[in-house]
């Protein structure tokens, strides 16, 4: 997982064609952005991962988490 996060780290930090206009340059600036995302989601879930792993080799369970990623009515809906 550390070497796909590093290549999209890479991948988000290549310039934009600067010859790129219109739907040419917004494609490509949808694709960094989608990339940027996708990037900060695997860093969450990794470390969500490694905290579970923590919590098992200290009390031997697993304690839910709550995601509090949403915003305030998303947060409290639960």
């Amino acid at each position: 997982m550390e070497i796909a996060i590093d290549n999209m780290i890479k991948e988000v930090a290549k310039p934009v064609d600067p010859d790129a206009t219109g739907s040419a340059r917004k494609a490509e600036l949808q694709s960094v952005k989608q990339t940027a995302i996708d990037c900060k989601e695997l860093l969450v879930e990794r470390q969500r991962l490694e905290q579970m792993v923590k919590d098992l080799n200290a009390n031997g369970s697993i304690e839910e988490q709550k995601d509090y990623s949403g915003g305030f009515a998303e947060r409290y809906s639960k």
